[in-house]
């Protein structure tokens, strides 16, 4: 018959080394990057140097694949992504909310006023930027504040939200 396995008791050291890894269980955001060219290149570029820490007092997480034109905060992850096309439904007609400054397409259908996941995106700018919103974060109002300073400064208005 085997004796049972000892384990050997876990130090202090040990025990903070151990959250530390639970902690980094997450790993890194999973991101489909996009390809921006001129000056929405440039102004993504910006942008990723200017974003916050935090969004919607959500900390910065690690992209997987690491590109200047992606970002995350947070678990479930808010998701920035700076430089992609013309959003599904977005037109001259679109109606937009303006929140400090910078103009939000968010599609009709994602509109009902309860906790859901929409994508809302920057408009009337260098560059379309992207930001996906798990329903836990809801309303959008806290990351669009949090994200206006870096829009404002990275991402120059081309013409306003309408």
């Amino acid at each position: 018959m085997r004796s049972p396995r000892r384990r050997p008791a876990l130090t202090s050291a040990g025990a903070v080394a151990f959250l530390l890894l639970l902690a980094g269980c997450g790993g890194a955001v999973e991101v489909d990057p996009p390809h921006p060219t001129g000056s929405a290149r440039s102004a993504c570029t910006a942008l990723s140097k200017a974003l916050p820490a935090k969004v919607d007092d959500q900390a910065r997480r690690t992209v997987d694949p690491a590109s200047p034109f992606t970002a995350a905060w947070g678990d479930p992850a808010i998701v920035l992504r700076c430089g992609v096309g013309t959003p599904h439904g977005f037109g001259r007609a679109s109606t937009c909310m303006v929140t400090n400054g910078v103009g939000w397409f968010i599609p009709e259908d994602q509109i009902t006023g309860e906790a859901t996941d929409i994508t809302m995106t920057a408009v009337g700018r260098k560059a379309f930027v992207e930001v996906a919103l798990p329903a836990d974060y809801f309303p959008p109002a806290a990351a669009m504040v949090d994200l206006a300073k870096a829009l404002k400064q990275a991402v120059p208005q081309v013409r306003p939200c309408v």
